[in-house]
């Protein structure tokens, strides 16, 4: 018998991604007050260094809000609760749209405020953060949804996206049922936060 995803991960592992699920808000900071702090010197760059950090960090909100519309609110529960199986939107290309557009923000943070070493060091803290909160993830909802989400979980893929559609198998496709606004009521936390960051990145090169 194949093994289930549940069966792929420890005990120890599987309370690790669940507290670092609990507490995946917090889990920037440190990157947060290093972009805030350490000073750009000699690493800063131009507008095209700027441009490229905005621009990561406006797709990495875009992923996020594009995920959000068809998620909806549970995307920011701190408990094991599960909504419906989501698979459509950015789900049907990947099934992790929402920790993809957190990296790329916060890549996007620290190349626009010219701490371009900083990028990779992000990028590979809050990948190995997201991939045990994933592994968690995965081992509840293939409790949850049983080979429906087995199906899904075979079909796309984790983290590097598809680009070509290949069509649903009926497995618990929802249909959105909510508008823009509500989707960017549901955001309006991430967006004031990203505003305010590029406020303070602001002040921080008048400074």
């Amino acid at each position: 018998m194949t093994p289930s995803i549940s069966d792929q991960i420890s005990p120890n592992s599987s309370k690790l991604g669940e507290w670092l699920f609990q507490h995946r808000t917090s889990l920037p900071l440190p990157i947060a007050v290093a972009i805030l702090l350490i000073p750009s010197g000699e690493t800063r760059g131009g507008a095209l260094t700027v441009l490229t950090g905005v621009a990561l960090t406006a797709v990495g909100e875009a992923s996020r809000l594009w995920g959000v519309h068809h998620i909806g609110v549970i995307s920011r529960t701190r408990s094991d609760r599960v909504g419906r199986l989501i698979d459509t939107g950015p789900f049907d290309h990947v099934r992790n749209p929402l920790y993809i557009g957190n990296i790329l923000l916060w890549v996007g943070f620290a190349i626009a405020a010219g701490l371009v070493w900083l990028a990779p060091v992000a990028f590979v803290l809050l990948a190995v953060e997201y991939h045990w909160i994933v592994r968690w993830e995965e081992t509840l909802l293939a409790s949850r949804f049983g080979d429906a989400y087995r199906d899904y979980a075979r079909r796309v893929p984790r983290w590097l996206p598809r680009l070509h559609h290949k069509g649903h198998n009926g497995h618990n496709q929802a249909v959105v049922d909510r508008s823009w606004s509500a989707t960017l009521f549901s955001e309006r936390g991430t967006l004031v936060a990203i505003a305010a960051g590029y406020v303070l990145l602001w002040l921080k090169a008048r400074s």
